[in-house]
């Protein structure tokens, strides 16, 4: 563990739990601002003088619906590219210039009015419809707020007139002046349509094209269609390849050798020569296999066949229509020609509409190619012409409907300049006032928010300034080391009590003794939870000695050392319990020891012998060493190497020893017992111990083992001597009930004795002090 990790924070956003915490601890500041402010808010609520407001409607738009003998007749033409902007109307209604108008029309009647009375009591508010979207509705409401109620319908009639003179003198106004700058925009706008539409007349001719758009369109569809057509002549061709590779394996011939062979087989002609020269050539064999080739018989017969191949050759072209003999068909080739039969020949057949399938099927993709390459340039040409189109046209379209535009409105604002203009209507005319006020309840409760939500501030101000710990999550959240466990807060009885008790005062407040903390059961059980979690923290670990020490005196490490030591005693543990505080010792008063010998004098006598005192309150046996007279000078003892020594021979002779140091800040002798022990238990008591001073404390104690802190929750009440008065100690004694045991307490044992003992010695004490 080193500094950086002791002085670290956890910040943490401050919940609603302890909001309500902060305004229950700060609940007297709240309530007393409280109290100062409500009586005002009541005085002002009853002294308020009595108002009266009265109201009107008016319709800020023209009524188009006009009745004319009896029937309506709706009003075609009217100044439609005009919208009111409502918030500007309501400045202009509530302008100085025209609330003077209604102050000269009450002039005989109010002489003593003024357009401030007016305006500073006259409200304009756009009405809406109700709805969640809070559509906004095309009536001002206006309000006038008086002690007259007579007077407020006046003021009201007369702000009225004024509205109704003022819409027509602007609309008159605004119909001119529109009128005035529609005929001067007229020529342009006719100059500028003829001019685009000569540009667009221009375009269509140079590119012969009307709508390039759609001239794209049509193209583009074209396209798809050709690829799509070009994608299936591919699988067709695909397909009839496949069937006429398969047609020309199975013959074994090339297509023209196939053509060759199918036209031979179908000639008659030229099967009966082949017949013949079949005949010669059976015939040859048979001569030849008994005479040789001078032979007569077989030179007949040689000439014989020559003259047979000629024929069959002549045959052969004839059928072939003139043709002459492929030159790669030799003489046997030939005596082969035109022997398919009935499924060659269907073979043959096929293969030769296949071949020509696939010519087709070629030239037609060679033309969609061609036509596809020149769609491609044309849609290329295209963007740029649908650019400049949709320049020229759209043009054309808002200098026409501009030029039209101006035309109706021109038509509208004459005929409503020659009808005078439109009157705002009067949906509800003023009354006389109702009164509105004072409204008393709501002035005071107005008042109490007024007065919670300063007396809150003033909590919070209290609280920002109050740099005291309040919570065990505040103490935890100060240091980096474990919170070992809560003391409960002990039972307490008041010394003294104030006839009346201020928020801001203070009462003396006492606390019971350590006999009677260590039976009460709350308190036993929390220490030993607390001793139990520092053997859990150290489960790998030997502590043989722990040093109990707080930041301040006060803060309740004694009685806290006391309660470790019952625990660990409890679970048989042999337990020495040592009084190392040599300032201001008071473990041997709490406890009614004796004194005259101790830590200070087995310091300063190295051949002094221990002889710790042995107790059994609660039925455990411990051993106490207390802190003897008080030296000079207390730092030499506890640094010197004898105090070492003892605590090496404690530790061997005892399981755990405990010892109750001086508080850490504004003295060193925690520092000296620290170092001698193997951990530290810090002691933080809750509404007592500031954060600077617990941050202060800890850091001093960071390069020991620090083990944890105990969050202790009993009232502020010092832990020194003096804190303890003659009053405290009588009467916590008096409501103090010893157990069966309670003899065992003290070594020399009465009751009676060790409170007389206490009293007397702390008024010496107090004396001293």
């Amino acid at each position: 563990m080193n500094d950086s990790n002791l002085q670290a924070t956890i910040e943490a956003d401050a919940g609603y739990g302890q909001l309500f915490a902060v305004l229950l601890r700060r609940r007297f500041w709240l309530l007393g601002v409280l109290c100062l402010v409500l009586p005002i808010a009541i005085l002002n609520a009853l002294s308020k003088p009595a108002t009266y407001q009265s109201s009107m409607q008016l319709l800020v738009e023209s009524n188009y619906q006009e009745k004319v003998d009896g029937t309506e007749v709706a009003k075609e033409f009217a100044d439609t590219s005009v919208e009111v902007d409502y918030a500007t109307q309501l400045n202009l209604m509530q302008s100085s210039q025209l609330i003077q108008r209604a102050v000269d029309l009450l002039q005989p009647e109010y002489s003593e009015l003024e357009a401030d009375d007016i305006s500073k009591n006259l409200s304009l508010v756009q009405l809406d419809q109700g709805d969640k979207l809070k559509t906004k509705l095309k009536i001002i409401e206006a309000a006038y707020i008086s002690d007259d109620p007579v007077k407020t319908q006046k003021v009201l009639e007369a702000m009225q007139q004024v509205y109704l003179d003022y819409n027509l003198e602007q609309q008159k106004l605004r119909l001119s002046e529109g009128l005035a700058f529609i005929n001067k925009q007229l020529p342009e706008a006719r100059q500028n349509l003829v001019q685009a539409e000569a540009a667009l007349e221009q375009f269509r001719t140079n590119y012969n094209l009307i709508d390039p758009t759609e001239q794209a369109t049509i193209v583009t569809a074209t396209l798809e269609s050709i690829k799509s057509e070009r994608q299936q002549i591919k699988a067709n061709y695909q397909e009839t390849q496949a069937s006429y590779n398969a047609r020309q394996q199975q013959l074994e011939l090339s297509p023209q050798d196939a053509l060759i062979s199918s036209r031979l087989s179908q000639s008659s002609r030229y099967q009966a020569l082949l017949d013949e020269l079949q005949k010669t050539e059976l015939a040859l064999a048979q001569q030849r296999t008994t005479f040789t080739d001078e032979d007569p018989t077989v030179q007949k017969l040689l000439e014989q066949r020559q003259s047979q191949l000629t024929l069959l050759q002549g045959e052969v072209e004839r059928v072939l229509g003139g043709a002459p003999l492929p030159g790669n068909i030799s003489e046997e080739g030939l005596l082969k020609e035109g022997q398919l039969v009935g499924t060659d020949q269907k073979l043959a057949e096929e293969l030769l509409t296949l071949q020509q399938e696939l010519l087709a099927l070629q030239a037609r993709d060679q033309s969609l190619a061609k036509t596809e390459q020149q769609l491609r340039g044309e849609l290329a040409r295209l963007p740029k012409l649908i650019a400049e189109y949709n320049r020229l046209q759209p043009e054309v379209e808002i200098k026409g409907a501009t030029l039209e535009q101006l035309l109706e409105a021109r038509q509208k604002l004459g005929i409503e300049i020659a009808r005078g203009g439109f009157n705002w209507q009067v949906p509800k005319q003023p009354q006389l006032g109702e009164q509105t006020g004072p409204n008393t309840k709501v002035d005071i409760l107005m008042g109490v928010i007024v007065g919670l939500f300063l007396g809150g501030i003033a909590a919070f101000v209290r609280e920002a300034m109050d740099s005291a710990v309040h919570t065990a999550d505040d103490l935890k959240k100060q240091v980096a080391v474990p919170l070992l466990g809560i003391v409960p807060k002990l039972p307490l009885a008041s010394a003294s009590r104030g006839i009346i008790n201020l928020p801001f005062s203070k009462r003396q407040i006492t606390a019971p003794a350590l006999k009677q903390i260590v039976y009460w059961l709350p308190f036993r059980e929390s220490l030993d939870l607390i001793y139990k979690n520092i053997q859990l923290l150290h489960s790998g670990s030997d502590i043989r000695s722990v040093v109990v020490t707080s930041a301040l005196a006060g803060e309740g490490k004694s009685t806290l050392s006391m309660g470790l030591a019952l625990s660990a005693a409890r679970l048989h543990q042999r337990v020495l319990l040592i009084d190392a505080n040599l300032r201001n010792p008071t473990l041997h008063i709490q406890l009614d020891l004796p004194n005259e010998q101790g830590l200070s004098t087995l310091l300063a006598d190295e051949t002094a012998v221990p002889s710790p005192i042995k107790i059994s309150p609660a039925g455990s046996n411990i051993d106490i060493l207390t802190a003897g007279p008080i030296p000079i000078d207390p730092i030499m003892l506890l640094s010197s190497p004898r105090m070492r020594e003892l605590m090496a021979e404690f530790e061997q002779t005892y399981d755990l020893v405990l010892l109750d140091s001086s508080p850490i800040l504004g003295k060193v002798d925690a520092i000296e017992v620290a170092s001698c022990c193997s951990g530290v238990v810090m002691v933080g008591r809750i509404d007592f111990i500031t954060q600077s001073e617990l941050m202060e404390a800890m850091a001093m104690l960071g390069k020991f083992n620090v083990i944890g802190i105990i969050a202790n929750e009993g009232s502020k009440v010092k832990d020194s001597s003096a804190a303890y008065g003659e009053e405290y100690i009588t009467s916590s004694f008096e409501a103090y009930q010893p157990p069966v045991d309670a003899q065992q307490f003290n070594y020399n044992g009465s009751f009676s004795m060790m409170k007389e003992n206490v009293v007397l010695n702390t008024r010496e004490q107090g004396k001293d002090k």
